[in-house]
């Protein structure tokens, strides 16, 4: 499947930035199961290209001259292989054993270890757990668009009992992590087709082992995931992982605005 995608990022000032510099994960994942037709980022200010330590390809965005605004905005057509449930082999970048450390957000409280405890049967399928995991999450934090910010730790989430993907899916990993499942999070775009489901999303990968590699699941649609899915970035959690980020010296208040549309050729 050929998803033709436009990102837009707004960021405005109360009072002019001295200085800025943003990190972003804004450029197709090369891995084996997609690839970029075309792909063009548009930003003010200078641009440097480079792979993190996640593999993820990340543009050093650096402004010097004083601003009020940073309109960010990507664009391109990338090729997905319509292979839903495909594994992903281990990448070789960084061990697999590396998603096993807990971070801020992905820590498991009490209720997060009992309910892992209960979901995860470890002597069954591996696959079938995952994915019965993916749909009790959906029923401990409903999804609920607004309900938490980018800074909602997973055991917050839980117990609020309400989230977004994002807390959706730093909730399946800390579950994973706690039985020893390594496993990452997956910022990037999802084709919703005709519904209203957000365009940006966020997933999780959990690590089979060798022979098997990376099963890719969206917890929020519990499902396994396949060509109308366009990885972005992998991380431990979210800050690792999400498509802006960075500082600025001054500015004052600020506010964001994003538009983010994902069709097929069909439909361009």
């Amino acid at each position: 499947m050929q998803l033709h995608i436009r990102h837009e990022t707004l960021y405005s000032y109360g009072e002019p930035v001295k200085r800025s510099v943003q990190n972003l994960r804004l450029t197709p994942r090369r891995d084996p199961m997609q690839r970029a037709l075309s792909w063009n980022i548009a930003a003010p200010g200078r641009q440097h290209p480079q792979i993190d330590a996640y593999g993820n390809v990340v543009h050093l965005l650096t402004l010097d001259e004083p601003h009020r605004e940073i309109r960010i905005v990507v664009d391109g057509v990338v090729d997905i292989q319509d292979k839903e449930g495909a594994p992903l082999p281990d990448e070789g970048t960084l061990s697999p054993l590396a998603y096993l450390a807990e971070t801020p957000l992905t820590r498991a409280d009490e209720a997060i270890v009992a309910f892992a405890t209960g979901e995860l049967d470890r002597t069954g399928d591996r696959q079938t757990n995952l994915l019965r995991l993916a749909g009790s999450i959906n029923g401990a934090v409903q999804y609920e668009t607004g309900s938490t910010d980018v800074h909602e730790s997973a055991a917050r989430a839980f117990a609020r009992g309400k989230g977004v993907c994002q807390d959706q899916a730093h909730v399946f990993i800390a579950c994973c992590r706690t039985a020893g499942i390594p496993a990452r999070y997956v910022s990037g775009y999802f084709y919703a087709g005709n519904s209203d489901d957000v365009a940006s999303h966020a997933w999780v990968d959990a690590w089979l082992g060798r022979d098997q590699g990376w099963m890719s699941i969206d917890v929020t649609h519990q499902s396994l995931v396949g060509g109308k899915h366009c990885r972005l970035a992998v991380g431990r959690d979210y800050l690792d992982a999400c498509p802006v980020r960075g500082v600025r010296r001054g500015g004052g208040a600020e506010e964001m605005k994003v538009a983010v549309m994902v069709a097929t050729s069909a439909q361009q």
